[in-house]
């Protein structure tokens, strides 16, 4: 697999130095409540558990898993709920836990069914944050990195199911899947 990246972006360690940095953000901004951490499946598993791991308050897990790429290296715009969660999120705090914010569009339709279902806050924590891919004006509150317009694998990230369990994020080789 490491023979498939171009460019390694974000190691093991420097991932781990953005969990604790958020973390530590999260930590200090919900003392008073009990959020609802909501774990975007299934790119996010991972940044799940390194993240939760240095929020050091009683949060409750949930899992959502929806499509926007259908197996291709782009948003097809067409976002569908695959699993949804269990938890009433009415007049809760809920923490949405991305590996990407690329084009924005997963993640205005997953804030826009919390507020529906009444949420009292919605704050996004994202791996990373691809800026120049958005379509729709939106913006995560804690980022572990910015990344640049490449497409990216590793740390839960993948393509057609495959590179999710590479320690390390990085740039897939444009001849893979471009095949």
């Amino acid at each position: 697999m490491d023979n498939d990246i171009e460019e390694i972006l974000f190691d093991q360690a420097s991932i781990h130095e953005a969990a604790h940095r958020l973390g530590q953000q999260i930590t200090k901004e919900y003392t008073d409540s009990r959020p609802i951490v909501l774990s975007v499946l299934k790119g996010a598993y991972l940044w799940t558990a390194d993240l939760l791991r240095e929020v050091e308050l009683q949060v409750e897990l949930e899992f959502i898993k929806i499509s926007s790429y259908h197996g291709g290296v782009e948003s097809t715009n067409e976002i569908s709920l695959v699993t949804d969660i269990h938890s009433n999120v009415k007049n809760r705090d809920v923490i949405i836990l991305e590996d990407i914010v690329d084009t924005g569009q997963s993640l205005q339709f997953m804030k826009e069914l919390l507020q529906e279902r009444g949420a009292n806050s919605i704050k996004v924590a994202t791996l990373l944050d691809k800026k120049e891919g958005r379509k729709v004006d939106i913006k995560a509150d804690y980022v572990g990195f910015d990344v640049r317009n490449e497409f990216v694998v590793g740390y839960g990230l993948d393509y057609k199911e495959l590179y999710r369990n590479l320690p390390y994020v990085g740039i897939l080789k444009p001849q893979i899947y471009e095949q």
